[in-house]
C-alpha cells in the first residue's frame, strides 16, 4: 500500500493548479482511490483498496472557513489557480474565504467535488487527463 512519504514525493512536483491532473495520475499509480482534503489546516485522508486509509498532518496554519459559501467567488479563485496564477496555500485561503470546507478527489470517477460546511456540493469538476 501507499505511504504518506510516497504521496509527498508526488505532491512535490505540484507547483500550481496546472499540475493537478499529473498529480492525480501519480496517485492512481500508487493505488489511491480517493482522498479528502480539509481546508481548515490542509490535512488529507487518503483511501485505498480494502478500506486502507492514511492521513497526512496539517500543512498550514488554521483558516476559518466561512459559514456561508459563495459559489461565484470560489469559481473565480479556482479558475485563477487552475491557470497557475496562485500557489496551493493561496488557493486554500481563498477556498476558506469562499466557504469551502473540503474537497474530495475520486480517482475512479476522475472527479473533484468541493463541499461547504453543511456538506452541500458547491462544485463538481471532471479531472482532465494530462
Amino acid at each position: 500500500m501507499f505511504t504518506i512519504k510516497q504521496i509527498k514525493v508526488a505532491h512535490s512536483q505540484v507547483k500550481s493548479g496546472i499540475d493537478f491532473p499529473k498529480y492525480v495520475q501519480e496517485l492512481i499509480k500508487l493505488g489511491v482511490l480517493s482522498y479528502n482534503t480539509y481546508v481548515t489546516d490542509g490535512h488529507t485522508e487518503y483511501l485505498g483498496k480494502d478500506h486502507y486509509h492514511i492521513q497526512s498532518e496539517a500543512i498550514h496554519p488554521n483558516f476559518n472557513v466561512a459559514d456561508v459559501s459563495d459559489k461565484e467567488k470560489f469559481r473565480k479563485c479556482l479558475k485563477i489557480h487552475q491557470l497557475g496564477q496562485t500557489d496551493y496555500l493561496t488557493f486554500s485561503k481563498h477556498s476558506a474565504e469562499s466557504g469551502v470546507e473540503k474537497w474530495k478527489v475520486d480517482t475512479v470517477k476522475m472527479t473533484c467535488t468541493y463541499y461547504d460546511k453543511q456538506g452541500d456540493k458547491l462544485l463538481v469538476e471532471d479531472i482532465p487527463t494530462p
